[in-house]
């Protein structure tokens, strides 16, 4: 078992932004929603997936978080599950995507996306809403968010 899976297991997930895969490789993230109070809450998030990070790296240095979940619903299409929710403080958010097996395909953590608290699904799309109203989409059938 990977220390990404590690985490997992433990209720825990790496301190930054990236898109954390089961065997331990990440790729980096930019996520950022405006607040709450802010005049454009309830808008789309950009999700902006870049090259890849250091793992080791970023858990030596930032260390791990609590994973908090809000919310697990079964995919569409039986082939595992998603959940997501928040972690440690209150404008950190998480989704991840859970196999058939129970095994973790990935975990994306974002540091300005604030806790994810439901999900609607529209074909391969999934549509995630953070606790400002916030919107994110993604197609979980392609790369990188693909099992």
């Amino acid at each position: 078992m990977g220390r990404i899976q590690e985490l997992w297991a433990a209720g825990e997930m790496p301190f930054g932004d990236a898109l954390y895969r089961s065997d331990d490789t990440a790729l980096a993230l930019r996520v950022e929603g405006p607040g709450a109070y802010h005049p454009d809450a309830g808008q789309p998030v950009p999700f902006r997936v870049g090259g890849p990070v250091d793992v080791a790296r970023i858990i030596e240095e930032d260390g791990t978080l609590e994973a908090g979940p809000c919310f697990e619903r079964p995919l569409p299409d039986g082939s595992g599950r998603i959940t997501g929710g928040g972690g440690g403080m209150g404008n950190i958010g998480h989704l991840a995507r859970i196999a058939q097996d129970g095994t973790l395909c990935w975990v994306a953590v974002m540091y300005l996306s604030n806790p994810f608290v439901a999900v609607r699904f529209e074909g391969s799309r999934a549509v995630f809403t953070d606790d400002w109203r916030n919107l994110l989409t993604l197609d979980l059938a392609a790369p990188p968010l693909a099992p």
